[in-house]
């Protein structure tokens, strides 16, 4: 067994602390990466802290993975060592599902493998990223462009995809109107991506604190949804809207800024349930769909994508030793828009 240093959950109301972990030895069609960086999603926090229910302690969260593979199985045929590789939300799946055949892994029938806190095919926990070594089976490692930075790298293996799949899938691009509910470490992706698809994108964030940013990142428009007057002005305005925040929100009010067949896709995850008035939706025939992450195929589609227009996240690199400093400053909302960690600060 390999072993690598991390960083680990250990108890909800405890922070992360260093440990020792076992990675498996690599088999045939293993990959084995050298961590470089990995980024703090907002769902890292929720799991570490017991918000999501019973969790596996000690577990070590993570799965913004980007790095260096350092040594590949006998029948590995899509990686070499040396090659710039990523690890995002799954390192696995059945494979023989409906849905795991049409690329959409992360729709399992039996339940994709998540890079932490699941049952690995030998029966152990799996270990994620806020670590120096990880390995994965090669179907479920990603190629990082030349072009974009491995750091800048790691938040597009979940905030990227996860607002890359419904622009792409709902047609965002010129002549279409977008809206991204929220400006955090989704919703700077949104507006870059749908920015980069040629839509015309317009930020709703609860002030005007980052409209600098927001209009820097590629929206076209800036607006308050703490003033009731947005509301009443942009009635009937959007083909797509993208809500990325992670709290409580009035959906009728967004579902009436959708224009005729217009769609709004809930991308964050609350702890509560919404309510909602079917008249909302049945006015103007708009639809209501949620959405996360993306297949490993639709995954490495992004990775090109950025790579093409030049994107990657908006990031800050912090050592290990601030980890738990960083989940304070996440739920504080002040971090702008990716907390990222160096992993050689692990070793």
């Amino acid at each position: 067994m390999l072993t690598a240093s991390a960083y680990a959950a250990t108890a909800a109301a405890e922070p992360l602390s260093p440990i020792t972990i076992s990675r498996r030895d690599p088999g045939p069609h293993d990959v084995l990466i050298e961590i470089r960086y990995c980024g703090i999603c907002h769902s890292d926090i929720h799991h570490a802290r017991g918000e999501r229910g019973p969790e596996p302690y000690p577990f070590v969260p993570g799965h913004e993975i980007t790095g260096i593979v350092a040594g590949i199985g006998s029948a590995v045929t899509r990686h070499a060592v040396g090659d710039r590789v990523g690890v995002g939300t799954m390192v696995g799946s059945c494979g023989h599902c409906a849905n795991c055949r049409t690329g959409d892994q992360q729709y399992c029938l039996e339940g994709a493998t998540l890079t932490f806190g699941s049952v690995d095919s030998d029966g152990q926990v799996t270990q994620g990223g806020y670590a120096t070594h990880i390995v994965v089976t090669e179907d479920f490692v990603l190629k990082i462009p030349d072009g974009i930075g491995l750091d800048e790298a790691a938040p597009l293996l979940c905030a990227g995809i996860t607002t890359f799949s419904p622009l792409r899938r709902r047609g965002a691009g010129p002549g279409k109107k977008v809206a991204v509910v929220g400006l955090g470490g989704l919703g700077h992706m949104g507006v870059k991506l749908a920015h980069a698809m040629g839509a015309e994108v317009t930020v709703l964030s609860q002030s005007l604190n980052k409209k600098d940013d927001g209009l820097r990142l590629g929206a076209d428009h800036y607006h308050a949804s703490s003033d009731p007057e947005t509301f009443a002005k942009l009635a009937g305005s959007f083909d797509l809207i993208l809500n990325t925040v992670s709290a409580r929100v009035d959906l009728d009010a967004y579902l009436s800024l959708l224009a005729l067949d217009g769609t709004m896709v809930s991308l964050g995850l609350t702890a509560e349930p919404l309510p909602l008035h079917v008249f909302s939706v049945l006015h103007g025939r708009r639809s209501y769909a949620g959405s996360i992450v993306g297949g490993i195929g639709e995954t490495q589609e992004m990775l090109d994508f950025c790579a093409a227009h030049h994107l990657g996240a908006e990031i800050e690199v912090i050592g290990a030793d601030q980890i738990n400093q960083a989940y304070d400053r996440v739920l504080a909302s002040d971090v702008r828009y990716r907390f990222v960690i160096d992993t050689s600060t692990l070793r």
